[in-house]
């Protein structure tokens, strides 16, 4: 590979053979070297999952011409560790990309998405990333409308850095009969996913459950990546690694919290935390 050239890692969430990740290895290929680490099968909803108790296996596979390839047996954030720690571990990635996701990873849903934690491990690395997303759950969506952005965001990452602490959330509108509108820096829509869980019975009658649900957006903003998204324009939101709440310290300091009030039981006894437990169970 050149030295010359910004190399780029490319993984996702779909597997190692997805629609989506086919398309940003294309596209990356026209920024600089690129190396892809990837699941060898769907690990969507796994969030920022590890394998810590069983082996990792890792195979080169001939999927991309002139691309070094490499199919994973774990998770998304295994690929980056081990993109990062193994199969690179004599340069590191001027930019990791992870995508395009068949699906949205909009507001709430960036802390379930193996696309986004693959691209915050990297942010942990201290590596630019970006997770990409298209809002299409189609078997083989179109991404073609998508080219031209993500070239740009990619471009921009490459060329200004992003910084530590920070990765790029992008989504896409699916494609429609309407040309993609702009870009737009935007924040996490405060929305939520209500669950729902069909219960079933087994052949043995034993209960087991489907979990199903919908997205939920009470958020009336037109700043947010859902609103953009309704504008049938490309939502990019920064989002940070540190999930303190600063502005709740000083509250909270004030709740005295190593002192005991009247709501607040003594602590039982050993022996009486045993016998409870054996009468529960």
């Amino acid at each position: 590979m050149s030295e010359q050239k910004p190399l780029i890692l490319v993984t996702n969430d779909d597997g190692i053979t997805a629609h989506g990740i086919r398309t940003l290895v294309g596209l990356m290929k026209q920024l600089g070297d690129v190396v892809v680490v990837a699941p060898n099968s769907p690990q969507s909803g796994m969030g920022h999952a590890i394998t810590i108790a069983s082996p990792l296996r890792l195979n080169e596979v001939d999927l991309y011409p002139g691309t070094p390839a490499y199919e994973c047996s774990g998770t998304p954030a295994d690929c980056v560790k081990l993109a990062k720690h193994f199969v690179l571990k004599d340069r590191s990635p001027d930019l990791v990309v992870s995508g395009i996701n068949h699906g949205s990873n909009t507001s709430i849903s960036v802390l379930y998405s193996g696309t986004m934690s693959a691209a915050i491990e990297a942010a942990i690395e201290g590596i630019p990333a970006i997770g990409f997303s298209l809002c299409d759950y189609a078997h083989e969506p179109d991404f073609s409308h998508t080219h031209d952005h993500i070239l740009k965001i990619a471009g921009h990452a490459l060329e200004h850095g992003i910084p530590k602490g920070v990765t790029l959330n992008v989504n896409f509108p699916a494609k429609s009969d309407k040309p993609l509108q702009e870009i737009r820096i935007c924040r996490q829509a405060d929305a939520r996913w209500q669950e729902e869980f069909d219960q079933r019975k087994d052949p043995y009658g034993r209960s087991y459950f489907w979990m199903s649900g919908k997205f939920v957006n009470d958020d009336t903003g037109e700043d947010t990546d859902e609103y953009a998204l309704s504008q049938n324009c490309t939502s990019v939101v920064p989002c940070q690694l540190d999930l303190t709440d600063y502005k709740i310290i000083e509250t909270m300091k004030s709740w005295n919290i190593n002192e005991r009030n009247s709501a607040i039981p003594a602590p039982a006894e050993p022996n009486e935390l045993l016998e409870t437990g054996k009468q529960q169970s």
